[in-house]
């Protein structure tokens, strides 16, 4: 499930299911037909429209369209930003890094860092495969890391150090 934002209006919910998509909680028909690698011909409710990817940063989760013409910005909030948003956490982001910890149990199949390296915000750091999924662990704040704890082809527990920041 998303929430997505348009031009800072009110937010709607996304949800992708076996049955195709939902937009709060209503089935959404469209089709949609990829004219190139950031252009797209959309049918809705026999309206047709042109949209262009103009912009995607994955680390703010923002994209930004031109539909028709007309520009608009969608910020997008997943269910683990909303989570945290619902415990009063969002804005821990400001927060120094100490440790990053394994979220639960799996195999490390990436570092991405070294010690030394000065990390931002959403920068990934290391992948964790987990229930057959590969996890990108991200940087929650800018920091420099300290000390990596755990190698590609470590299995890690749930809240095990994985890397120390300075």
């Amino acid at each position: 499930m998303l929430a997505a934002s348009v031009n800072n209006t009110e937010s709607v919910t996304i949800d992708f299911t076996p049955a195709g998509p939902t937009v709060n909680d209503e089935p959404f028909a469209w089709d949609l037909v990829r004219l190139s690698d950031r252009t797209f011909s959309i049918l809705h409710q026999n309206r047709s429209y042109t949209a262009e990817l103009l912009e995607l940063n994955q680390t703010t989760k923002t994209v930004s369209l031109k539909i028709n013409e007309h520009k608009y910005t969608v910020q997008l909030k997943d269910r683990f930003d909303l989570l945290l948003e619902k415990m009063g956490m969002s804005n821990m982001a400001n927060a120094k890094v100490d440790d990053l910890k394994a979220p639960m149990p799996g195999l490390i199949v990436g570092v991405s860092v070294q010690p030394g390296d000065a990390v931002q915000k959403g920068d990934s750091l290391l992948i964790l495969e987990a229930m057959k999924m590969e996890n990108n662990l991200k940087a929650a704040a800018e920091g420099t890391v300290k000390a990596i704890r755990a190698a590609k082809g470590d299995r890690v527990e749930k809240g095990q150090v994985l890397i120390e920041f300075v």
